[in-house]
């Protein structure tokens, strides 16, 4: 186990620095405290990818939202939740599996649950997409709430 900081991990440099110590310390998996994971998560899964690690093994903290944006205020709070968060990240990622992908066979078929407005509406546009649909209604007739009014906005046409 390691820790180290770099300034812009997310950058090429940073993918270099985080190449570098796997094969120097012979890491097996990746503690990221940094910026959201929303837009940086993917850089640092594909140089898991690049480096043969599993992408599983990696265990990203969002320092940016979690703790320097709502605390900015209390940096001694924010400075204790980010160490918290660390701990916490650290001690999951020494419990990160193996997730194995599986690949099943699809079929272009799809059921519908409700034939009220919206059931109809994505049973037509998934039929006019060539996908074979099955309807399921619980009531003997569909239109579900539409069957109740007389006439419908805005065009003002009858609703049955």
């Amino acid at each position: 186990m390691m820790a180290d900081e770099y300034l812009s991990m997310c950058t090429t440099g940073g993918a270099d620095f985080i190449k570098k110590n796997v094969d120097d310390f012979h890491l097996n998996r990746i503690v990221v405290a940094a910026c959201t994971p929303k837009t940086h998560e993917p850089v640092f899964r594909a140089v898991l990818d690049e480096i043969g690690i599993d992408t599983a093994f990696l265990e990203f903290i969002n320092l940016r939202e979690h703790c320097s944006f709502v605390h900015r205020k209390t940096k001694d709070a924010a400075m204790e939740k980010a160490k918290d968060l660390i701990s916490a990240g650290v001690s999951r990622a020494h419990k990160l599996e193996n997730i194995p992908e599986l690949i099943v066979p699809i079929t272009d078929s799809v059921l519908v649950i409700g034939g009220g407005v919206a059931g109809l509406q994505s049973a037509l546009d998934l039929g006019n997409q060539g996908i074979r649909v099955c309807l399921v209604e619980e009531k003997p007739t569909i239109g579900g709430k539409m069957a109740m009014l007389d006439r419908t906005f805005p065009t003002d046409d009858c609703s049955i």
